[in-house]
């Protein structure tokens, strides 16, 4: 495919060639190429709004709209990649203007009528960010849905283990649980790639030109209505520096992400020998090349690695706005960069995730014999005295003592235990749970660990994930 158009989009005011390695360090073309279906798109529009408002006459209309037809099929089975390259644009945008006079040589002169890079920009990467939340969004309730799945199996086989709070033994769950809490998370990194699919839906800034709207009757209500926004953007202004919905994309892929990262770190330390409730296939472990023996989740310190660097990304976009005034500034330029580049990454990673994960194969007898140990119904002892009248901090007290007592002898708490809280404590004879399974299916509230608690929240849980996108 050869280059036969100029790319650069401006240059009359100037008398010289712009400076070859200059032009080169302001060139966005490789970050932006994964922009270009919706640039594309955003040139059709374009040409909606110049034809419904009368600028163009019919047949440069149709001539366009025939060129970016061909750009759209070039840019889909990949070819259009080498004729930008090739063509040493700026950036995508120029690239396809320039691909256009060369389909359309008289009315591709025509396309930018009216037009800036920057309400072109501005709308592109709202398109993008709809297009990729909506993408987060499906791989958030992937994940969800496979997790919920893999909790009604725990849940079937009662698979008791232990929670912990600061790494340290705390009370008996299910596995089914932490399950369900896992599938929590990234619940909600649906709904917010929702948000964010909705937000980016709302206000189109094309039109809106460089940065105080066109003399020309651009029918700027149809091309919102082609693109699927609710209506045009209110304010030249700021519609062209409007960044939100690509940072508040970074910030949603950034929070799947952390959810993620939160899971790899508990996973990590379940495959280690000295927990030993988990094992990742061998098909997404890797091996070291000096110690024969080892196995590496390194998927799971990948999508680790990958949160700290969308968090550091999403810091960087926020810092590159900060100091802007309104309008466009070429600052943004980096802005896009980092969303881009970001938002891909992170994208690739939550996939990773999603298959790392459901390679990690639990172990429920090692998972039961550790929800033994630890004195981990020690709550359940304080909770039976409370509910016989015993007052919160005296019962915390007994059962505390209690636990040092057999912490000395090394034993678990026993029913002698039991007698001697209910002689302390002036009672009668009373019953607590002593073993794991016991303390779980004696929680009463709702949100619990007991086995009604779980089957309900997943129930509750998969009926949100059904709803459609608000």
């Amino acid at each position: 495919m050869s280059v036969t158009t100029p790319p650069l989009q401006w240059g009359g005011r100037f008398s010289a060639e712009p400076d070859a390695e200059l032009l080169a360090f302001g060139s966005s073309l490789e970050e932006d190429l994964v922009l270009a279906p919706f640039d594309v798109r955003c040139s059709q529009a374009h040409v909606r709004a110049l034809a419904d408002g009368g600028v163009l006459p019919q047949a440069t209309v149709d001539a366009l709209t025939k060129a970016l037809d061909a750009v759209a099929r070039e840019v889909s089975d990949g070819s259009f990649v080498a004729y930008a390259r090739k063509a040493g644009a700026e950036d995508v945008h120029g690239a396809i203007d320039a691909r256009v006079r060369d389909l359309a040589p008289e009315a591709g002169e025509s396309l930018h009528t009216g037009r800036s890079r920057n309400d072109q920009i501005a709308t592109t990467l709202l398109l993008y960010a709809r297009d990729r939340a909506q993408t987060g969004a499906s791989i958030a309730r992937d994940i969800a849905g496979a997790v919920i799945a893999r909790a009604r199996t725990a849940l079937a086989e009662g698979t008791v283990f232990t929670a912990t709070t600061h790494w340290q033994p705390a009370q008996p769950i299910l596995l089914a649980f932490w399950l369900g809490a896992v599938a929590e998370n990234f619940a909600r990194a649906a709904r917010r790639f929702d948000r964010v699919a909705q937000d980016a839906s709302e206000l189109c800034p094309l039109g809106s030109g460089a940065c105080s709207g066109s003399t020309l009757p651009l029918a700027r209500a149809s091309s919102a209505a082609f693109l699927g926004f609710a209506g045009p953007s209110r304010n030249a202004l700021d519609a062209i520096g409007d960044r939100d919905a690509a940072l508040d994309l970074l910030h949603a892929v950034t929070r799947a992400l952390i959810a993620a990262s939160r899971v790899c770190e508990e996973s990590i330390i379940y495959c280690t020998p000295a927990f030993g409730f988990a094992r990742l296939d061998d098909s997404a472990s890797t091996g070291s090349s000096l110690m024969p023996q080892k196995r590496n989740p390194d998927p799971l310190e990948l999508v680790r690695g990958h949160a700290a660097a969308a968090l550091g990304s999403l810091t960087g976009a926020l810092a590159s706005l900060k100091g802007l005034a309104l309008s466009y500034h070429k600052d943004l330029q980096e802005t896009r960069v980092i969303v881009l580049q970001a938002t891909e990454r992170g994208l690739r990673a939550l996939r990773a995730f999603e298959r790392a994960f459901a390679a990690l194969h639990f172990n429920p007898q090692a998972m039961a014999a550790r929800a033994e140990e630890g004195y981990i119904v020690a709550t359940d002892l304080a909770d039976a005295l409370i509910a016989r009248g015993v007052s919160a901090r005296r019962a915390h007290h007994l059962v505390g003592s209690a636990v040092a007592q057999a912490e000395h002898a090394d034993r678990n708490l026993n029913r002698d235990d039991l007698a001697r809280l209910a002689t302390e404590a002036k009672l009668d004879v009373f019953d607590a749970p002593l073993d794991a399974r016991a303390s779980i299916e004696a929680k009463r509230t709702s949100g619990s660990t007991s086995t009604t608690a779980v089957a309900q929240a997943l129930d509750q849980l998969e009926a949100v994930l059904a709803q459609p996108p608000r």
